[in-house]
């Protein structure tokens, strides 16, 4: 109760009228923090219910704690194979100093490797965290509006779809550009059209493509190049994909997450235990999950069935897709944003299956750019309206025919 009556009693001064009122927004945020809201519904006719928005964030937070765990101990163990392979005495920037402090360099130990991973993933969380908290408190104070909780969920999100060697300053520039242009300017959350986190990691491709597609960025070692997964699949196909990544890539390599990429998009087991957690909280939408997976599974066999003797890419198989790259992570915590995608259940069918097949074609007849799925979810986003559109009005057209209406 102690923090509850020192909370009470400074409200007052942020109250209109009071001395610190323009910081309203950054003291009731702390306070949600800790304790519900006080502004809860009591009577008719609005529908009483145990979850909130502060909750449903929250879930989702946790649920991504998932890949992000592992991404942490995938990163150290990628660098210290890659380190050892190169005969090298460290990763070769400013991350050594620390990492020389707590651990060494075995890939064959869980320690150092989680070490060397944090030690790459915690400043970049520190500095999204921070810049884009930054903003989201300048907009709300401004507009005179509660901060929303939705920003943890951003935050965690676009940490976990960048390269885990990221220059901090194109960190803090792309979750800057997601939350302003991707969300902000639209009015905040609940009114955006784009999922801000994949606005702000576009933006950051297109801006800066050298660095963030190519091949030395996805193992947190200085001057280490290796390809992904998808980008040898694209150049020479399946079979030099699985000798040429490090590992010996098997299929369960990959869907355990013993590869390269992006911090928290390997392991796909650990994102489908995240979604699992999604599913069971009816926090994210089975059908677009469905969607997506279905989507992607049709369009690979027909290009499966089409065959090329010029594009290897044309030859991979579904299942490899469902574990490589960004698919699996882009599949349960991109696509089911609810604000960004359809809102009708039908309609998250359709922008399900849209999203898995501009991501199988863009993966397959683009050389060029071998990942899909971020771009197929924002493609996807700027047609949700016009899916539900289309929807709602046949759904009105039938029961116009029968005579309901």
């Amino acid at each position: 109760m102690g923090l509850r009556r020192v909370l009470d009693d400074l409200e007052p001064h942020f109250k209109p009228g009071g001395k610190y009122e323009t910081w309203y927004a950054l003291f009731e945020a702390v306070d949600t923090i800790f304790y519900s809201p006080s502004k809860v519904t009591v009577a008719e006719p609005h529908v009483r219910d145990g979850i909130d928005l502060k909750r449903v964030m929250i879930t989702v937070w946790i649920a991504a704690f998932f890949p992000m765990f592992y991404g942490i101990y995938n990163v150290g163990f990628q660098a210290n194979m890659a380190i050892e392979a190169m005969g090298l005495q460290g990763s070769g920037d400013w991350h050594e100093g620390i990492i020389s402090l707590f651990a060494g360099h075995n890939p064959a130990s869980l320690w150092d490797n989680v070490v060397y991973g944090a030690v790459h993933y915690i400043p970049i969380y520190v500095v999204v965290f921070a810049v884009g908290g930054f903003w989201e408190i300048l907009f709300a104070t401004k507009r005179g509006h509660e901060i929303n909780e939705g920003f943890f969920v951003t935050s965690v999100l676009f940490t976990l779809i960048v390269p885990p060697d990221i220059p901090l300053w194109q960190a803090a520039l792309g979750i800057t550009f997601g939350i302003v242009v991707g969300k902000e300017v639209f009015g905040g959350t609940g009114k955006n059209f784009l999922n801000p986190a994949l606005t702000g990691r576009a933006f950051l491709y297109f801006a800066y493509a050298p660095q963030i597609s190519g091949d030395s960025v996805w193992t947190a070692v200085d001057g280490y190049s290796g390809a992904t997964a998808l980008g040898q699949i694209a150049a020479e196909g399946l079979p030099a994909m699985a000798a040429n990544t490090g590992l010996e890539l098997t299929w369960l390599n990959a869907f355990f997450g013993q590869m390269q990429g992006s911090i928290g998009e390997t392991s796909t087991i650990a994102i489908l235990l995240g979604g699992c957690l999604l599913l069971f909280t009816r926090i994210a939408s089975w059908r677009i999950m469905l969607g997506v997976f279905l989507g992607m599974v049709a369009t690979a066999v027909l290009f499966n069935a089409i065959g090329s003797d010029t594009n290897p890419a044309f030859a991979t198989p579904w299942y490899w897709h469902f574990v490589l790259g960004g698919f699996a992570f882009g599949m349960v915590f991109m696509a089911t944003d609810p604000v960004s995608s359809s809102m009708t259940n039908t309609g998250k069918f359709i922008f399900g299956g849209l999203i898995g097949f501009m991501t199988v074609l863009i993966r397959v007849v683009n050389p060029a750019y071998p990942e899909g799925v971020m771009l197929a979810i924002l493609f996807a986003n700027l047609f949700a309206p016009t899916i539900d559109y289309y929807v709602v009005k046949a759904n009105v057209s039938r029961r116009r025919a029968r005579g309901v209406l």
